[in-house]
């Protein structure tokens, strides 16, 4: 057992020590930061301003005067302020607090500058096909934009409310931003129209249609509290995100290294001190002290930021503690098996043969999280939820749910995992004995299978 202890610390040390390691550490959490703060600035192109010129035709005669309103700078100005103060209302009260007086200001920013839309009117009979040849018209002067053919019946119905509506053309090079300023418009003008045509303004029209959503309240034994929208979506995958990175950390590592042991002959100078056995113990130890520490990590950040947005109170902290279970049953099997075909193959090369099953194994769970988490008491989620290997990421989807599944569940699961790492530490182990010191070609899947029968 010393022995055991030594190579864990050993392997814990020199993984913890090492200057990729704590790289990688830092990683996930820069990627998440640089993600959430250049993202935006990336993919929104700040100083792009909707500008140019329209063309409508309006046999109507009723939506041309609506429509040079809606596309008044100050109209858009004072839509966006509503809209923002629309979004921030439904925003939860943490980001809202958070936010400050900054918040319309960002959604503002984000939007870009107001747009500078002119509007010409056409004869209500000219052609239709013959003003589409102007949008592809080149010259100096404001950009051709659209073209708007207004239906004869979008402001007074033809039939039992049967109302049109326009037909809008547009350019082969119009930005979506442009396109989406010209539909808000147009639809704004054509409701005015028609409540102008049934002798009602826009603000008996709005307080009529406009029913504000209310925030829901979630309500347990003991307390009562706002419901976040989308954080029974959020939870389960993340715990499974969790889970899926101290797995991955610590298998790779052991697969890594034991190949490189394997392949520079370090393995030869290990086993003339330790058996087989302590030295598959101690690397599996040792590494997954370096996974649970990688784990401890995330945990602490979830739970930052989990307090800073006043959410703590959703989440079930006992959650945490069967996060570890979960992790233990999970990165003994997965782990054990990686060493198994780390032990087996002399170069990396090699592995990526055999550990394509296991990858696929794992991805399992992941695309079916969405199912399992919104549907957590169904058949195939409670299967999966007792089908080893894959039986601990059901089961912490499931209790991370809306719907947590009975505690009766919860500990077969875990049973269930607890047999699953005897066989695989069995399997594993029998296969590391011959393994180690075989050279050539490398073994396939029966092969493996016929060593550990034969061991």
């Amino acid at each position: 057992m010393k022995r055991v202890f030594h190579i864990a610390v050993r392997e814990f040390v020199v993984t913890v020590g090492n200057r990729a390691f704590i790289v990688g550490l830092l990683v996930m959490p820069a990627l998440i930061a640089a993600f959430a703060t250049l993202m935006p600035r990336l993919f929104t192109a700040r100083d792009y301003k909707v500008e140019g010129q329209i063309r409508i035709i309006d046999p109507t005669g009723l939506v041309t005067p609506q429509l040079r309103t809606t596309m008044d700078a100050r109209q858009i100005a004072a839509r966006r302020v509503e809209q923002a103060q629309r979004a921030m209302a439904n925003a939860p009260p943490a980001v809202r607090d958070l936010a400050g007086n900054r918040g319309d200001q960002a959604i503002q920013t984000a939007l870009g500058p107001i747009p500078d839309l002119r509007l010409e009117e056409r004869p209500a009979n000219a052609d239709v096909q013959q003003e589409k040849a102007w949008l592809s018209e080149e010259g100096p002067g404001l950009t051709h934009m659209a073209l708007v053919a207004i239906h004869p019946n979008a402001v007074v119905p033809s039939g039992d409310l049967e109302y049109g509506t326009y037909d809008l053309f547009v350019p082969s090079n119009l930005d979506d931003r442009a396109d989406s300023e010209i539909q808000q418009s147009l639809r704004e003008a054509l409701i005015n129209a028609r409540g102008e045509a049934q002798s009602l303004n826009r603000a008996k029209i709005n307080a009529i249609i406009q029913v504000p959503r209310v925030r829901s309240v979630t309500v347990t034994r003991g307390d009562e509290r706002q419901t976040v929208r989308g954080f029974n979506i959020i939870l389960p995958v993340s715990v499974a995100a969790l889970l899926f990175i101290g797995v991955m950390t610590g298998s790779q590592a052991l697969l890594t290294s034991t190949v490189e042991e394997k392949s520079n002959r370090v393995i030869e100078v290990l086993l003339s001190a330790v058996s087989p056995m302590e030295l598959m113990a101690g690397k599996l130890i040792g590494q997954m002290a370096v996974s649970l520490l990688v784990l401890a990590l995330y945990i602490a950040m979830g739970l930052t930021l989990l307090t800073s947005l006043s959410l703590f109170g959703l989440f079930n902290p006992w959650l945490i503690l069967y996060v570890l279970i979960f992790f233990v049953i999970m990165y003994l099997v997965f782990g054990s098996l990686m060493m198994a075909i780390g032990a087996a193959v002399n170069e990396m090369r090699e592995a990526q043969g055999l550990m394509m099953p296991l990858m696929l194994i794992m991805m399992v769970p992941w695309i079916l999280w969405f199912p399992i988490s919104r549907n957590p008491n169904s058949l195939s989620s409670v299967a999966l939820s007792f089908l080893p290997p894959v039986n601990t990421f059901a089961m912490l989807l499931r209790m991370a749910s809306n719907a947590p599944p009975p505690w009766w569940q919860v500990w077969l699961s875990i049973a269930i995992g607890v047999g699953s790492v005897f066989v695989a530490i069995w399997f594993a182990a029998k296969v590391f004995r011959i393994g180690l010191l075989m050279y050539g070609k490398p073994p396939n899947f029966a092969t493996l299978i016929r060593w550990a029968r034969s061991a």
